[in-house]
């Protein structure tokens, strides 16, 4: 398992040289200049903006540039944020763990609700609680995010005023947005759920815990759920790091200073070191939890653990 997961860590360097690369190179392609952003206006000279393209490291090529930005990367610096002069990495460590915050419990909620559900709707198949379940879960995977909400907080927070609109100061804060992101997930979750335990129960050796006498929720809960889990943990990992990236919108419109917010105002601003910097830390926390599930698949089937071995 040791040798397994040392292995893995040690992939995380393609993986993160060439999302590198990647977003790099849409930065440099990417039409405008972030000297005019900066400087607001056509009243500064020639030589002026020469020198601050000299000072923010812009005056290169591709290659010089890219050998540049790689080589401090290496050495732990992100760059400057061109707005704040601040360093990147304190910009991403004051917003990242409000993002982390949002996404750690809309994929909670997400699993709690999705899995009970998915559960109950394939121990009932083909009951109203089946069809009505997953008519909710197909609705939540339908509906637009930031539809929902906006619908959230025309409803909670301007109608009845129980919950704020926007801040993330505290748990009040929380409910509404991570709904409105969790949806989603939980729908997904369900479906999925409900089809492995399907596929699961029918197998044979459920028909032989039930002749040995077994109890049915044991055998629904330790046999079946337990060996549908597979697919189910591969949903829940792929939902969370797509939570991460992905909940931009749900941060502009609840008000919440996380990290999507923050790279959708510096693409505005062709800020580009805080969106390389953006983008790399999601990539590198994407990988981190699909580590983790991998090390969770072994928890869950003993067959993974031979061949992590």
């Amino acid at each position: 398992m040791i040798k397994y997961i040392l292995r893995r860590i040690l992939m995380f360097i393609p993986v993160m040289l060439g999302v590198t690369m990647l977003v790099f190179t849409l930065m440099y392609i990417t039409p405008g200049d972030p000297i005019d952003s900066i400087l607001e206006g056509g009243n500064s000279t020639v030589e002026q903006r020469e020198a601050l393209r000299e000072e923010l490291g812009l005056n290169g090529g591709y290659f010089q540039r890219l050998y540049n930005y790689v080589s401090r990367l290496m050495k732990g610096d992100m760059g400057i944020c061109y707005s704040t002069k601040r360093n990147v990495s304190e910009r991403i460590a004051s917003t990242f763990p409000n993002t982390l915050k949002l996404t750690s419990i809309s994929v909670a909620l997400a699993v709690v609700i999705g899995i009970t559900m998915g559960l109950l709707a394939a121990v009932w198949q083909y009951s109203i609680f089946d069809s009505v379940s997953m008519g909710i879960a197909m609705v939540g995977n339908a509906m637009p995010n930031f539809w929902q909400g906006l619908l959230l907080m025309l409803v909670f927070a301007v109608k009845l005023k129980w919950l704020p609109a926007t801040g993330f100061s505290s748990w009040k804060h929380v409910i509404l947005p991570a709904i409105t992101i969790g949806t989603s997930s939980a729908a997904s979750i369900a479906r999925m759920t409900r089809s492995s335990m399907l596929e699961v129960i029918r197998q044979d050796y459920i028909s032989t815990a039930r002749a040995k006498g077994q109890n049915e929720w044991v055998i629904r809960l330790h046999h079946v759920l337990k060996n549908a889990m597979i697919p189910v943990l591969t949903t829940i990992g792929t939902q969370f790091g797509y939570l991460l990236g992905g909940s931009v919108l749900t941060e502009s419109i609840f008000g919440i200073n996380g990290i999507g917010k923050m790279m959708v105002e510096a693409i505005k601003a062709r800020n580009y070191p805080v969106v390389q910097g953006g983008v790399l830390v999601i990539a590198l926390s994407f990988s981190v939890v699909n580590l983790i599930i991998d090390i969770l698949y072994a928890a869950v089937d003993p067959r993974m653990r031979s061949k992590m071995s």
